[in-house]
């Protein structure tokens, strides 16, 4: 699909959507546009800065995974053209990004860390 053809953030939560549709798809270059040509992506600690480096962050992990669970998108909390925005994983894990509004009024992530555990109980 080409890039003009894309579904684009309009709202900070439609990252989210756009994201679980996009993986679930194996659109690694879906997944890229979603973020900053500068961003950052962590899993835990940093893994990809730019799009060179999360297109492989993605590829590799699309040809190991093939099913991404739906999310449950927590309202994002807006400061004029940042936001960051929250999703909530089946296994109680949250994904958390900062999103910044860009020129054209789209929303694309400038960094994002993909998984956070939560706390154990105890």
């Amino acid at each position: 699909m080409g890039e003009t053809q894309r579904d684009v953030a309009r709202e900070p939560e439609d990252l989210a959507r756009l994201f679980h549709a996009r993986a679930n798809a194996g659109d690694a270059e879906g997944l890229v546009a979603l973020y900053e040509a500068g961003a950052t992506l962590a899993v835990g600690e940093v893994v990809a800065s730019g799009h060179d480096e999360i297109r492989r962050f993605y590829t590799d992990l699309l040809a190991r995974k093939s099913d991404f669970p739906e999310p449950e998108t927590l309202p994002a909390i807006r400061n004029g053209d940042l936001a960051l925005t929250f999703a909530r994983l089946p296994n109680g894990a949250f994904s958390v990004e900062a999103a910044r509004r860009q020129a054209d009024g789209t929303w694309l992530w400038a960094i994002d860390q993909l998984k956070i555990k939560p706390a154990a109980k105890g």
